[in-house]
């Protein structure tokens, strides 16, 4: 009498689960919030519109659910570089070109726009992007940042700000131009980055030409 084998890999339920949270992101993010429905959800997924409430508790626990998936597929898309070798200028130049590029992907706009809309209505899903997305990568360019402070290439008192500035100077109008319809330019990008790093050197570097 033969045995029957047991399924291996992971459970049912996580499948499903994976299953229902890629559907609500593909309807969600192609046709917002307001305009998809549980029902067409849990056909997409193969699942029952019972399985989604026993998942997930209802529409909005979903949506942020999707909101937090995506945001770990966008990240995974965007790590700050780690090098053997290279002047503190070529990896600031590294990490805000990879930033910038990052950011200029059509998907990157247009779910950074959704999001925007649905926040609107809901702040709590404007709460969890920033966690899942934003927040993380900070804190990964603040661990950059701290590893050249304790190898004495920078002095930086308020790390957490200095992670900002950086940030901020290398997106400058560029990351509202993209929001809003008007495409930098290549040119206009590189300006920005160069720009950045420059401050960023004068004003932290222990060596002010991070050579």
């Amino acid at each position: 009498m033969s045995k029957t084998r047991k399924r291996t890999g992971r459970p049912v339920d996580e499948e499903k689960r994976v299953a229902i949270v890629n559907a609500a992101a593909r309807a969600f993010f192609d046709h917002g919030y307001a305009a998809s429905s549980i029902e067409a959800i849990a056909a997409e997924a193969g699942v029952s519109k019972v399985t989604i409430y026993n998942q997930f508790g209802g529409k909005r626990e979903l949506f942020t659910a999707a909101v937090v998936a995506e945001c770990g597929k966008m990240r995974r898309s965007f790590d700050v570089p780690e090098f053997v070798e290279g002047t503190l200028r070529e990896r600031l130049t590294e990490i805000g070109e990879a930033m910038t590029a990052f950011l200029s992907r059509p998907e990157m706009i247009q779910f950074d726009r959704r999001i925007s809309a649905e926040t609107e209505r809901e702040p709590g899903i404007g709460k969890a992007f920033l966690a899942a997305g934003p927040y993380r990568m900070k804190m990964a360019f603040a661990e950059f940042l701290e590893a050249m402070h304790d190898a004495g290439e920078v002095a930086i008192d308020d790390i957490p700000l200095a992670t900002e500035q950086f940030v901020s100077m290398c997106k400058g109008m560029g990351d509202l131009e993209r929001r809003f319809g008007a495409e930098p330019t290549r040119a206009e990008d590189r300006r920005r980055i160069d720009g950045a790093v420059e401050v960023f050197c004068r004003a932290y570097a222990v060596d002010r030409n991070c050579r």
